[in-house]
């Protein structure tokens, strides 16, 4: 899972009193690594997140990066 700013925000009332456990976003939003930046970005805007996480095709449990909104706009793909 993943802890966004979302997560914190939702969870900001007795937010010390939560683990990372009980406020994360259980099963965040993948894209394969061998997708096209424009398809990620289009994921991104679709689900109104920035941020995805690639899965190694052959181990779907293993993260083999992440892409934020903010690469996308530094290459110029936004």
């Amino acid at each position: 899972g993943i802890v966004t700013d979302g997560d914190l925000r939702r969870h900001m009332q007795g937010l010390l009193d939560h683990t990372a456990g009980e406020v994360m976003s259980a099963n965040p939003t993948t894209v394969s690594p061998h997708a096209l930046a424009e398809e990620a970005v289009n994921i991104m805007n679709s689900r109104k997140i920035t941020c995805l996480f690639a899965l190694d095709p052959a181990n779907p449990g293993k993260v083999t990066g992440i892409l934020h909104i903010h690469d996308c706009l530094r290459a110029g793909i936004v």
